[in-house]
């Protein structure tokens, strides 16, 4: 009997076998090409908190923007986040480093640590939103008001179980999940369109930099998650262009869609699933929206285990994202409802994470990057990388303060009326606290280029252990 050769293993069949570390000196590898990072982020781009939250775009009723501008806000703001977003996929990728690792190149490992515990919070925040998100869409499915507490645990255990397993995962989101969502997407967008809706905001453009600034918001709540996926990137030019393509086409697609379904709705965004279970088999193509939802649950629950991992870098991941996945599910059973704090957690988003993102990308192109940051544990502090995030973020409240608080919007009330100053229209409060965060960042540079500024030149600007990508 002749003997049967076995036929060769192809790249990508290797590929989906290796797995991400489980502590934070390994080498990653390096297996996500263009289609894996694009499938990746236009799943993450597309959302049933992207649908809803159409209603901090469209804006209070009797103050509605048009149409025109809301879907130009959309675009604007997702065009803006996410050139961002692909900024700090392709640092992610030439470092190697999870994104909160990165952060001790610019602050140094210590005072990494405070952006570190603040992306914690916001990426648990996201979390318990998502399963919250998709307890409601489920129970819209299931023509139900009961059963939510079941929806959630089943959610949250189908979130922990994908984070086991991370780059499998995204192997499943390139080859099954973006086709199926794709097919949803486009069941939807020729349903609801055909219907018509209508325009009670038509020729209104006063509060379009207000929401091109919550989306903005929302694309930029990925910056600080971003490296913790391209990290595994085969080329810089992938990273950026899988993640900048897949999620501006995915979130504009998306944000349009809610927004088509709000207006049908009557601007009650309570009532938008309403929309999209009134078409034809209409609950099917929602149900295959509502399991997708898991990949957001998984994104921020998986990054904030990578988050950790820069406080206790020995622990094992899989331990931490157990944990978190359970914490999360637990803080999910106890909030019933979101809306009103999630307009305020936007403004929290954009105000630390958007100078935040300022900082990072000029010292990394133009300051102590282009010699190599020290990404190592005993990475000493940059000081002076501090003052130009938290003057950023004083610009981003000093326009647009936080509801967090009565005290806190009090306070920086009375700052503006201390110097006789009333927002106005153009007062982008992402664009100003950019501006400013960069502007001081390139200054302080520029005053510490002839000296260490605090950090410790390398040629591999790498967690330790890790090998860089190609810089294309």
């Amino acid at each position: 009997m002749t003997a049967v050769s076995p036929a060769p293993i192809s790249e990508d069949a290797r590929s989906s076998r290796v797995e991400a570390p489980l502590v934070l000196d390994t080498a990653p590898p390096r297996t996500l090409d263009f289609r894996a990072l694009f499938a990746l982020w236009a799943n993450l781009g597309v959302s049933l908190i992207g649908f809803t939250s159409a209603a901090t775009v469209l804006g209070q009723p009797g103050k509605e923007l048009g149409f025109t501008a809301a879907v130009t806000a959309i675009v604007a703001g997702t065009a803006i986040g996410t050139a961002m977003l692909g900024v700090a996929a392709l640092i992610g990728a030439r470092t190697g480093a999870p994104a909160m690792a990165v952060l001790r190149g610019l602050f140094g490992t210590r005072l990494s640590y405070l952006p570190t515990v603040l992306n914690i919070l916001q990426c648990i925040g996201w979390g318990v939103y998502e399963l919250t998100v998709i307890a409601w869409g489920a129970q819209t499915v299931a023509g139900t008001e009961g059963w939510r507490w079941l929806f959630v645990v089943a959610a949250g255990a189908l979130t922990t179980a994908l984070t086991i397993w991370p780059l499998g995962a995204i192997a499943v989101l390139r080859k099954y999940v973006a086709v199926a969502v794709g097919v949803a997407m486009v069941y939807f967008t020729v349903q609801l369109g055909r219907q018509g809706f209508p325009d009670p905001g038509a020729g209104n453009w006063d509060g379009f930099l207000q929401a091109t600034d919550a989306i903005i918001a929302v694309s930029i709540s990925f910056v600080p998650l971003a490296a913790d996926y391209t990290r595994h990137a085969r080329s810089s030019s992938a990273s950026f262009w899988g993640t900048f393509s897949g999620y501006t086409v995915a979130q504009v697609w998306c944000y349009v869609l809610g927004l088509i379904a709000l207006l049908q709705s009557g601007g009650d965004a309570d009532k938008i699933f309403s929309s999209f279970t009134g078409v034809a088999a209409g609950w099917a193509f929602l149900l295959v929206l509502v399991l997708r939802e898991t990949d957001q649950s998984f994104a921020n629950v998986y990054s904030t285990a990578m988050s950790v991992h820069n406080l206790l870098p020995r622990v094992d991941r899989r331990v931490l994202t157990g944990g978190i996945g359970v914490v999360v599910t637990l803080l999910a059973l106890r909030i019933q409802e979101f809306t009103a704090s999630y307009y305020a957690f936007l403004g929290l988003i954009g105000s630390v994470f958007v100078p935040l993102f300022a900082v990072l990308a000029v010292d990394y192109f133009f300051g102590a990057g282009r010699r190599g940051w020290n990404l190592a544990q005993d990475a000493p502090a940059r000081w002076s990388m501090l003052l130009p995030w938290v003057l950023g973020f004083a610009t981003y409240q000093f326009l647009a303060p936080t509801a967090v608080a009565d005290w806190w919007t009090e306070f920086w009330t009375k700052a503006q009326e201390a110097v006789h100053f009333t927002p106005q229209a153009w007062t982008s409060a992402s664009l100003f606290s950019f501006l400013v965060a960069a502007a001081v960042t390139a200054a302080v540079a520029a005053v510490t280029s002839g000296s260490s500024g605090g950090t410790k030149a390398t040629t591999t600007p790498t967690t330790p252990g890790t090998a860089p990508a190609d810089r294309r």
